[in-house]
């Protein structure tokens, strides 16, 4: 940069380069999956979700993600907000939802607190889900004293799409407007990327703050509104704004599209006063 970055780059760099984020040590093991086949529309990590033709040019859309750092300290949102965005990921792509599942693992219930994370878990995944629209049509869940107060909580999403119907979440094009559609941005979910990267300590409880609120009534409606504008071909690109917010999502998009994108911070709906552009570059605000 040839000069020291400003605090709210520092905070940038921070969520981009965390683990949640950039899968610095996991992408060695992710390649090492199979990427190609006869039926692979979207392959992973090209798009907010993978994609397999069906047949009778439809394909099902399809992407898993996990949510354990913020279920471990508030496991009813914790667990509502991974079903959430992973919710987003597939409608984004131009799908319709139609399932929702789930693999969890706990320690054994005899102790309070993993009976504790366990119901709220348990209610957060559901409760999302109803609210929402989607049925949980499945699920696993095994119990293992490794698991003691660390519950694994994986949340699955799939929808249906025309394969010509499908949307990216590239941006391309000189002049294109950005817009921001959804919730307004509050001070909820900050650093929530950082968090999820972190190792779980005595001190993670007050972390409590960096757990995202989901407002799945909001979400149906940024569903349907989304899928009408993809449907009259009124977009470019679009992306879902999960880990890192409004960093993650614009650099992701720029970044594919081979561009740059400028980001007018004043004119970002924001539901606080006095809100930094740290805060709002940061923040993990739903839907």
């Amino acid at each position: 940069m040839g000069r020291a970055p400003t605090y709210t780059e520092l905070g940038i760099f921070s969520v981009m380069w965390s683990e949640h984020c950039s899968y610095k040590n996991s992408i060695r093991l992710l390649k090492t999956l199979p990427r190609s086949g006869p039926r692979l529309v979207v392959g992973a990590g090209e798009e907010n979700a993978g994609a397999v033709d069906i047949g009778d040019g439809l394909a099902i859309v399809f992407k898993i993600e996990s949510h354990n750092h913020p279920s471990a300290v508030e496991p009813y949102q914790g667990a509502a907000t991974g079903v959430g965005g992973i919710l987003r990921d597939i409608f984004t792509m131009g799908a319709r939802p139609i399932a929702a599942l789930n693999s969890l693992r706990f320690g054994p219930l005899s102790t309070g607190r993993n009976r504790y994370l366990m119901d709220g878990v348990v209610r957060g995944i559901g409760g999302y889900g109803n609210c929402f629209g989607v049925p949980i049509v499945g699920g696993e869940i095994y119990f293992e004293d490794c698991y003691s107060g660390n519950p694994l909580v994986n949340a699955m999403a799939v929808g249906v799409v025309k394969i010509g119907k499908m949307a990216s979440a590239m941006a391309r094009g000189d002049g294109c407007p950005v817009l921001v559609v959804g919730s307004s941005t509050g001070r909820d979910g900050i650093h929530g990327a950082t968090f999820a990267s972190e190792e779980l300590s005595e001190q993670s409880e007050s972390r409590r703050p960096a757990v995202q609120i989901g407002d799945p009534f909001t979400e149906k409606l940024l569903l349907e509104a989304t899928l009408e504008i993809i449907e009259e071909n009124l977009i470019v690109g679009i992306q879902d704004m999960g880990a890192a917010g409004i960093t993650c999502s614009s650099t992701e998009m720029s970044a594919r599209g081979n561009s740059g994108m400028e980001l007018q911070l004043s004119k970002i709906p924001i539901r606080e006063s006095g809100m930094t552009p740290y805060e709002i570059m940061l923040s993990e605000s739903q839907e």
